[in-house]
Order: C-alpha cells, then sequence, then structure tokens
C-alpha cells in the first residue's frame, strides 16, 4: 500500500501509531509489524511531502523502539586499545538490491543468532546506479528492524566516499566538494560510519612512500576534519582512510606507515590531544570488486595475502591505536576462506557482489531476461573487447537495479520468501565464519547511544542531481 496523502498515512496507522506535534508514540508493535510494510513502500515511492513524512514516521518509530542508528567507533577504538579481544570480523554488507527485504533476512538472522557487530553500507557508486539516496537507505533498514523485531544499535555506513582521480585532475575543489556534500546528505540521514576513499589519488610514480601517499591522506585529513565538523552532539563518527586501491597493487606495512604518520601530521587525532581521526585502514590484499569474471560468466578462484593482512591489522592496532585493517572485495571468495579474517585480527570486511548474485539467481527467468534486454540496449559500454557476453552481463547487471527497483520490490510473496531465505541463510554463514555471533552484548556496552529526533517535515526535501558514478568503486 502506498499512501497518496498524509492523511491516508495517518488512517493508516490509526489505533497503531499516534502523533502529537513531533511526538511519536507506538501504541500496538504487534500491529505496526503489519503496518509498516506500507510505510516502507511510501517511504521509497511515494511523492513529495507524503514520503518525507513516512521516512520521518520510521525514524522515529524506531528511536522510540529502541532501534537507533549509531557510530560504530568506540568498538573499533575498544578493539585497537585491546579492551575487547580481536575475535570476529564485522561484516559491512552492501544491500543494493531489493534492500528491504535483503534487510529483513539480515535481520533475521540477526535476531537468531544475537548479533550485534553488523554494518549495513552502501557506496558512492552503488546510491547512484541503484537509485538509493541515503535517506531512502536508513528508511528501508530501520523499516526492516521494526518489521523483524530487532532491537539496539543499527550502524548505517557510506562505502568508499570516493574520489574520482579524473573528476579531481580536471576540477579538484568541485570533486572534493561534492564528497563533503555527500557526507552532509548521508550524515542528515544516519549515516554515522563513512569510509573515505581518496586512495585513488596515490600517485606510484613518486620515489618516496610520503610522496606517493601525500594527496591521499591529505585530502583524507582534511575529510576528516570535516566530518567532525556535521556530526550530530554526542555522536563521534566511524571514519575509515584506504592505502591502496582494490584490485591494484597490494598494500604493505611501509604503505601504512606513510599515510598514517602523514595523516597524523596533519590532522594530530584524539592521542595527540586533537579531534579523533580514523579508527580503521582500508587495504589491498589480492581482492577486486565484484571478482574476477571468466569468459563462461564464472567466477575465478581469488587468493587473499592473509600474511599481508595480519601484518597491516597489527601495526594499524599496535603502532596508531586503529581497530584493525579492513578485507575490501571479499564477498565472493571460496566459503572456506572467511574464518580465517578473524583468526588474522581483520576488523571489518566488506561484502556485497555476492547477495546481488543470490538475487539475480533467484529472481523468475523472464525478470531477469527483461533486466538483460535493458542493460544490452542502455549499457553498451559494459561490452568490452575480448569479453564475452557472459562477462558483460555479470559486470553490467548491477546496473539494472535501479531501474528494476519497483518491479522486483512487488513481485509476488513466494519469490520474495524464496529469496529472504537463501540470503538469510547465506548471512547465518558468514555470521557464523566472521565470528560475531553474540556480539550484541558486547556491541551495545561499548556503544552510548544518543537519541536524535528528526524534524517533522512541513515540506517535500528537495531532489538531489543524480551523479556519473561509472568510474567509482563499489565494496
Amino acid at each position: 500500500m502506498k499512501a497518496n496523502s498524509v492523511d491516508e498515512l495517518m488512517r493508516h496507522l490509526a489505533g497503531v501509531v499516534t502523533v502529537d506535534g513531533d511526538i511519536v508514540t507506538v501504541r500496538d508493535e504487534t500491529a505496526l509489524r503489519d503496518k509498516i510494510d506500507g510505510l516502507i513502500h511510501t517511504a521509497v515511492f511515494g511523492d513529495g511531502i507524503v514520503r518525507d513524512t513516512a521516512r520521518w514516521l520510521i525514524w522515529e518509530v524506531a528511536q522510540g523502539l529502541g532501534i537507533y542508528p549509531a557510530s560504530i567507533h568506540q568498538v573499533y577504538m575498544a578493539i585497537g586499545r585491546g579492551d575487547i579481544p580481536t575475535t570476529f570480523t564485522v561484516p559491512a554488507m552492501n544491500i543494493r538490491a531489493m534492500n528491504y527485504n535483503s534487510s529483513r533476512a539480515v535481520f533475521r538472522a540477526a535476531v537468531k543468532h544475537n548479533v550485534g557487530a553488523m554494518i549495513f553500507e552502501i557506496a558512492r557508486s552503488e546510491i547512484g546506479y541503484t537509485g538509493q539516496r541515503p535517506a531512502e537507505y536508513t528508511s528501508s533498514i530501520l523499516a526492516a528492524a521494526i518489521k523483524e523485531g530487532y532491537r539496539g544499535p543499527v550502524f548505517i555506513q557510506g562505502d568508499h566516499f570516493q574520489i574520482s582521480a579524473g573528476r579531481y585532475k580536471s576540477s579538484p575543489d568541485a570533486e572534493v566538494q561534492a564528497v563533503k556534500d555527500l557526507m552532509v546528505e548521508a550524515v542528515a540521514a544516519g549515516f554515522y560510519n563513512i569510509d573515505i576513499d581518496t586512495s585513488t589519488l596515490v600517485d606510484l610514480s613518486f620515489p618516496t612512500l610520503d610522496e606517493q601517499q601525500r594527496t591521499n591522506y591529505t585530502l583524507c585529513a582534511e575529510l576528516t576534519e570535516f566530518a567532525r565538523s556535521i556530526e550530530p552532539a554526542g555522536i563521534t563518527i566511524s571514519l575509515g582512510g584506504e592505502i591502496g586501491e582494490v584490485g591494484h597493487k597490494n598494500s604493505t606495512v611501509e604503505e601504512l606507515h606513510a599515510f598514517m604518520q602523514g595523516y597524523r601530521r596533519v590532522l594530530p587525532d584524539s592521542a595527540a590531544g586533537g579531534i579523533p581521526g580514523i579508527s580503521k585502514i582500508s587495504v589491498q590484499t589480492g581482492t577486486s570488486h565484484g571478482g574476477v569474471v571468466l569468459p563462461d560468466g564464472t567466477l575465478a578462484q581469488v587468493k587473499v595475502d592473509f600474511d599481508t593482512l595480519r601484518d597491516l591489522s597489527r601495526v594499524a592496532r599496535e603502532s596508531y591505536g586503529l581497530g584493525g585493517a579492513v578485507q575490501h572485495g571479499a564477498s565472493t571468495l571460496p566459503p572456506t576462506a572467511f574464518n580465517k579474517f578473524p583468526e588474522i585480527g581483520t576488523v571489518e570486511i566488506h561484502l556485497a557482489t555476492n547477495f546481488q548474485n543470490i538475487i539475480f539467481d533467484y529472481l523468475p527467468k523472464e525478470v531477469v531476461e527483461e533486466a538483460y534486454a535493458y542493460l544490452r540496449e542502455h549499457h553498451k559500454d559494459e561490452w568490452k573487447p575480448g569479453k564475452t557476453d557472459e562477462q558483460s552481463l555479470y559486470s553490467a547487471r548491477k546496473r539494472a537495479i535501479g531501474p528494476f527497483k519497483q518491479q522486483w520490490w512487488t513481485m509476488d510473496e513466494a519469490t520474495l520468501e524464496e529469496i529472504g531465505a537463501v540470503l538469510q541463510e547465506q548471512f547465518e554463514f558468514l555470521f557464523d565464519q566472521l565470528n560475531v555471533k553474540g556480539t550484541r552484548d558486547i556491541v551495545e556496552h561499548t556503544t552510548t547511544r544518543v537519541v536524535i529526533h528528526q524534524p517533522k517535515p512541513v515540506a517535500a526535501a528537495a531532489a538531489v542531481a543524480a551523479e556519473d558514478v561509472k568510474d567509482l568503486a563499489d565494496s
């Protein structure tokens, strides 16, 4: 049910939720779980003030139920101090497609296994091609938590808030400002975790590591300072830096030192009496975004340099007090690889493509073929010389998520339930392998809850222009 007016929206919630000025009160939580489907449908596919009112209601209802966007900064700094043992790796899950249905599967798995150490994330690139601005993304996740009876902090992350090397070269100030503008939008929507990615500006042609990393660490420091200037009172946004672009040369401990020493010179962190710096560092250890696709459309087996990852995580903690190193591009690794990440002290791992693959595998055949026909017509630039049709479709199919969002969202319940069940099984597997089962108490005791209310909308929010994101990374 999509409401066409605010009055219709409130009639939908009559007897379930009451609104007195800016105060929202849940009267019947059981009934609310039945009504939330209509509320989130309006929040995603509604228009203007009706859409924004639905998003506001979801936010305020979640706060009232003890479901609240939070920063994982305190958890990671506790790991860096040794207060929390390095026995688990936090999954950061890029929920690109069918967000509400997919996030419901995450929360079902989390409730079943008492998981609190988990992150929902979306990259700057994904915001573009999936048609999910931050406010919509947050609404879908919070609505899913309400639906599944989850309680506690919800960590929502801007993944790869990345500087485009090409646009920076032609117009550096405008490109940096574009990332700052996105940060403002994201933080307002409850993204209290942001991965700053200026690693695209690392220049290996320079003779010294400091020179190679200088633009990277200088801009990362600038964006750190900006993030601190816009974070809500009581919140320390968890920020990540990146020393090597995923899919390129493997990172080294020496590069980590060069980045961190330069970063601290430009922006002394909290240990030196300044503003808090980053809490984690992303590195390259052999993976690539989306996996390596073979001519038949299957994925090649990729090996992670676990020794390097172990060393980088250890040095990040021991020398700089960070939570550890972050592994990107990991969802298409073989299943036997995942239990190694907590064993070597990896603080966070980014997962995306395999969730998308599951959805495509279980969508009705005719729905997939319709999406592929669209891609062949509208994304011919993905068909590179020397690539097979299967390789091209695999690379391009993420670009069908936005245009087909409403169609996939409203598929028959049986299909949605089947996809949700398979996704839940995958999330449970990952929670087990990454050893985050039973982490809810640790997370809740370490994370300070900050109640943040949003103002009741009185006018529709202004639309944000879409970006060209084809040169930006995913997870």
